[in-house]
């Protein structure tokens, strides 16, 4: 019997392909079963037996009751690990979806496919030569058989804090493939981590130009800018390691996603910044960087996930930026705002921010990098970057 812990996508896509499945979730109300077979039940009704076979959904974090509960939980990675074909993971805190893009777009030629955190999950992959993974943080610490070709590893800063119970946990969960990779087996991951053991073959970095010199990678004609350059770098890189192949033109024609430091401008041609996929610090941070010499109309907020804000706020100290709090840790931007003596207004809410930002703004660039999820208050990251678009191309009405 397969008892699978969650009821969103991966969930789904396994009782689908598995049927006759027991699906525990905690919004369940009342039991149920699907014309294949499976049987839906609210998490309570949860009880582990000898010969079950139990899938976490990474979104099902480990104090809960279930995962407290089980005998041997496992990821749908775990699970399905038999049936994967040449894979590479890429993990890290920013950048994993890019990097994962990058490295399909140079690779489809080769019959290479993405999934895992984006797009199919493993249970709804097809078949093909080569799988790119962006794995998460969640599915990481459920998974202790699979393992990757190749792993990519971009720089872990402080994200998903609650979930895991520490930043020590959360870090430990990223490296945690390189215990079980072989010799053979590629490794590319910043040097800080030169001291963990692993049997892979491991390249470290600092940065994109230390990773382009060892690869051959001349990064002058790359025309990404950072932080998409290190993205570029890495997935030229994993071409070089597997066909010795560096093409520009190819990496160059890649389009970057929306609400990732998108600009555009308003009736005014003031220039405002779409930043909604910034979740977390480091990202926010990076945004920042691009527009250090101008003066910042920055919007900030939303679910932190318990991360310690103090190294953004050591950024803010140095730019000119004024602060618009939004979302459910507003209170806690205000004060952290105030702490350097920046001046910050408490918005609460997305319109209300651009509005006051419209009413300040004379030069520079309005940006919303919100360091933040933003479950509070919107559907998802993208739902959030719409609105702040529609809401600054509405200022004129």
């Amino acid at each position: 019997m397969i008892a699978i812990f969650g009821n969103g996508k991966t969930a789904k896509d396994i009782a689908l392909r598995e049927k006759n499945c027991k699906i525990f979730d905690d919004k369940i109300e009342n039991v149920f079963h699907d014309e294949f077979g499976n049987g839906y039940y609210p998490a309570n009704l949860f009880e582990p037996t000898d010969n079950m076979i139990e899938i976490a959904s990474p979104g099902v974090p480990p104090y809960n009751h279930m995962i407290q509960k089980a005998n041997n939980v496992m990821s749908d990675y775990d699970f399905y690990y038999n049936d994967f074909p040449f894979s590479i993971w890429i993990s890290g805190t920013n950048g994993k979806t890019t990097t994962t893009q990058m490295v399909t777009h140079l690779l489809s030629k080769h019959g290479a496919i993405s999934g895992g955190n984006i797009g199919n999950s493993i249970a709804s992959m097809e078949k093909a030569p080569i799988w790119v993974l962006e794995t998460s943080s969640f599915t990481l610490h459920y998974t202790n058989i699979a393992k990757p070709n190749i792993y990519i590893l971009l720089p872990i800063t402080p994200d998903h804090i609650t979930w895991h119970g520490s930043m020590d946990e959360y870090e430990m969960a990223k490296l945690k493939p390189l215990q079980f990779m072989k010799e053979g087996e590629a490794i590319i991951l910043p040097k800080k981590y030169s001291h963990i053991k692993t049997d892979g073959f491991a390249i470290y970095y600092e940065n994109s130009l230390d990773l382009a010199d060892y690869f051959g990678i001349d990064i002058t004609k790359i025309e990404f800018k950072e932080p998409f350059l290190m993205d570029a770098v890495m997935a030229l890189a994993v071409s070089k390691m597997l066909y010795d192949e560096i093409d520009y033109e190819l990496i160059n024609s890649f389009k970057i996603d929306s609400h990732k430091i998108e600009e555009f401008r308003d009736y005014k041609n003031r220039l405002w910044i779409d930043d909604s996929k910034a979740t977390n610090i480091d990202a926010t941070i990076q945004a920042l960087k691009l527009y250090k010499d101008k003066k910042i109309y920055l919007i900030l907020g939303g679910d932190d996930k318990g991360a310690d804000l103090s190294e953004l706020f050591e950024t803010l100290k140095e730019l000119d930026v004024t602060i618009f709090a939004i979302g459910s840790n507003a209170l806690k931007i205000e004060q952290l705002s105030l702490s350097i003596n920046k001046t910050v207004f408490v918005s609460t809410i997305l319109e209300n921010a651009v509005k006051e930002i419209d009413k300040l703004f004379i030069d520079g660039v309005g940006l919303l990098s919100p360091a933040a999820a933003s479950l509070d208050q919107f559907s998802g990251y993208k739902q959030r970057g719409d609105k702040f678009k529609e809401f600054v191309i509405n200022l004129r009405v």
